[in-house]
């Protein structure tokens, strides 16, 4: 691209992105004006001249990724968007913001096309790129292992745009450090070094060299500054283009490009303002701008047509560049036949052949009887179904012995250069993940390996330690995207560790998250087929699975009813003859002492029925002929039990049901101490039922 040159019509171009973003922000009367305005050459460029898109086919596999991290800024996106032919119109700007608009405040995935991911929280754009890039580097190296670097269909890059912001939430650092460690050439992160903040200039919470802290990460970095030496101000869009150039040679370590701007320039009297950041500049400010760029200053939303076909040129070069892509991609398919059936699987969200035989190998190794933390069966699950979908892949934070996340006999996923004692073998088809002690990352990492390949990632840490994932889980279910969580030593009987380290009102924050379908089985049957149902289910919602510590018996009644009972969410695990007289639900590990309570109650002349709640949202999903059939509204008598607060039971429970559950932080003692004390047993069980017929009965 030594050939750059920058014209009147590329300014041009510019100059009514400036203007439309300005009028969008207006119209609406909020937004984030500034930075879409000073940004706007810069996207203008990577749009134009060095990303690699179709606007005629915005899901091309061979296209390169933008992400916008810092997402208040979606109009300098939407503008580029427009300006490349994906669709958006000028009412569409018109109508920015608003209930009905496709051009929401920050970009949201599924909306329009372009968009990768949803973003706005801020880090998380950067800290998903990672994850892209990661997606990326496995799935070239399962799938075409022996192509030279930049040979390959399923080569491209990640392009990042992002501010101070960004780098000040602590998940971009995480995730900065783990890019730089698996040297991940593919990333381009753009920093727009504007020096604003809400709260004023970011000296007041951003001090440290932030292209020294890169460099200490493994990162290559360079700097272009738009503020000139004797103060004046230079949109050197050429400098800028030529430090893209550079950065490019440099195919073994993720790139930092840094951009020094003034927010909102050239806006007469708005120009490195902190009110630019966040409001609109007014009619008068607006209109001085427009006036600066050559535009009329009484019109708003302003086309110029001779611009705008020159940027829409940038699809003819798309489908050029598609064409060429679709030839290399054909010609990889001839030559790996066997590599291209994977493919074809893996994109489509095929399971493999062989998938059911795995799972059901491994049920029949269980037993009635046997005892088994389910942490343990998820491994074993996990490790089952890894031997017949190469797809799948994963690690935990830092907790793989813990959480049972190891694919056993794979690789570290780090360059190969990159070994251990611990892990003699490193390589970018490696399976195993290493996210260092890093939830936060973790969660956002997996999040862009599912956004940006056909491969299927899960992470683990314990249950306790979701809370610092949570954000990422949150994005994931707003995106509606199908990560795997695996949260292991999920109650008060983790034991010893204390208080610090067990979860108390996870559950019903996790089950608080719309779309996310939390899932705690009660043994190796139900965490088998859970696992089966997570699969074959193929839809967008996360999952998280959460799994014990200790041992729990393998039920009897599970090995006879968990394969079809676990996918309806709940089912009559132990049933009575006729009309119970009361019901005992619970999830995981409190569901033995529900069949034990059961035994005592029949003993008593109460008939009791056992419902295995697996997965309220699952449950939630079944006709309401199933859920009444379940829980027939008839039986008022309930009980719930289960190792953490009751507020997600009220809804089944009723007037008259009584909760089993623990509404206090956990305890020193060892698991068994602590799961007695606090009233999960049995025992308990049966107080609460016969008090829930004593007040049904009054």
């Amino acid at each position: 691209m030594s050939d750059f040159k920058w014209t009147e019509l590329d300014q041009r171009a510019v100059n009514m992105s400036k203007a439309l973003a300005a009028d969008a922000v207006e119209k609406t009367g909020s937004g984030h004006p500034g930075s879409a305005i000073s940004l706007a050459p810069i996207v203008y460029t990577i749009y134009q001249r060095f990303m690699k898109h179709d606007p005629a086919d915005p899901q091309w596999l061979g296209r390169d990724r933008f992400i916008l991290s810092g997402g208040h800024v979606s109009l300098v996106q939407y503008v580029q968007l427009y300006l490349s032919g994906y669709g958006i119109t000028l009412d569409d700007f018109k109508q920015f913001r608003s209930l009905n608009g496709k051009l929401t405040g920050h970009p949201e995935y599924g909306q329009i096309p372009g968009i990768e991911m949803t973003t706005g929280p801020l880090g998380q754009g950067l800290a998903s790129a990672v994850g892209f890039s990661y997606g990326q580097h496995y799935q070239r190296a399962l799938l075409d292992p022996k192509a030279a670097q930049g040979t390959s269909p399923f080569d491209h890059k990640v392009w990042v745009i992002a501010g101070e912001g960004d780098l000040e939430e602590g998940v971009s650092s995480e995730a900065s450090a783990m890019a730089g460690i698996e040297k991940l050439g593919n990333v381009f992160v753009i920093f727009d070094a504007n020096h604003i903040q809400i709260e004023g200039d970011t000296r007041i919470a951003l001090g440290e060299d932030v292209l020294k802290r890169y460099e200490a990460y493994g990162w290559y970095t360079d700097e272009v500054s738009f503020v000139q030496p004797d103060g004046s101000y230079k949109e050197d869009v050429e400098a800028f283009a030529a430090a893209v150039e550079k950065a490019e040679k440099v195919t073994d370590r993720p790139h930092l490009i840094k951009v020094d701007t003034l927010m909102a320039w050239p806006t007469p009297g708005k120009t490195n303002d902190p009110s630019a950041h966040g409001s609109k500049l007014g009619e008068e400010a607006t209109a001085a701008l427009k006036k600066v760029l050559g535009l009329n200053p009484e019109e708003s939303f302003i086309v110029d047509e001779e611009a705008l076909e020159h940027a829409r040129e940038v699809a003819k070069r798309g489908l050029e560049a598609h064409a060429e892509w679709d030839k290399k991609f054909e010609q990889w398919r001839e030559a790996n036949p066997d590599k291209a059936a994977l493919f074809d699987r893996m994109h489509a969200g095929e399971l493999p052949e062989g998938f059911d035989k795995a799972l059901d190998d491994l049920a029949a190794t269980y037993q009635a009887g046997d005892k088994a933390a389910t942490r343990k069966t998820s491994g074993q699950v996990l490790n089952a179904i890894a031997a017949v979908m190469p797809e799948l892949w994963g690690g935990s934070a830092d907790l793989g012995g813990s959480n049972n996340t190891t694919i056993k006999g794979s690789a570290s996923f780090d360059p190969s250069d990159e070994v251990t004692t611990q892990w003699p073998e490193a390589s970018y088809a490696g399976r195993v993940i290493h996210f260092g002690v890093r939830e936060f990352a973790m969660g956002a990492v997996t999040n862009g390996i599912l956004l940006g390949s056909d491969t299927r990632p899960f992470g683990g840490t314990f249950f306790q330690f979701a809370d610092y994932e949570r954000p990422a889980v949150r994005l994931a279910a707003l995106m509606d995207i199908p990560n795997l969580y695996v949260w292991t030593h999920d109650s008060v009987a983790l034991g010893e560790d204390g208080p610090t380290h067990q979860p108390i009102e996870h559950l019903a924050s996790m089950r608080a998250i719309p779309n996310l379908e939390v899932v705690r089985p009660a043994d190796e049957f139900e965490t088998l087929e859970a696992y089966r149902y997570f699969f074959e289910k193929n839809n967008t919602h996360p999952t998280a699975m959460i799994l014990t510590r200790q041992g729990v018996p393998t039920l009897k009644e599970t090995a006879e009813k968990a394969h079809e009972g676990v996918r309806k969410g709940a089912y009559v695990l132990v049933d009575t003859e006729g009309t119970p007289d009361v019901i005992l639900m619970a999830s995981g590990s409190e569901v033995q002492h529900a069949v034990e309570a059961a035994a005592t109650l029949k003993e008593k002349g109460i008939n009791a029925r056992v419902v295995s709640m697996v997965s309220m949202e699952w449950f939630e999903e079944q006709s309401a002929e199933y859920r009444e059939s379940v829980l027939p509204s008839s039986v008022k008598a309930r009980v719930s039990i289960e190792a953490g607060i009751a507020m997600p039971w009220y809804k089944y429970l009723g007037a008259y049901g009584k909760a089993c559950s623990i509404e206090q932080f956990g305890l020193q003692g060892n698991g068994a101490e602590n799961m007695r004390v606090l009233g999960m047993t049995a025992e308990h069980v049966v107080e609460a039922a016969e008090a829930s017929l004593a007040e049904l009965n009054k």
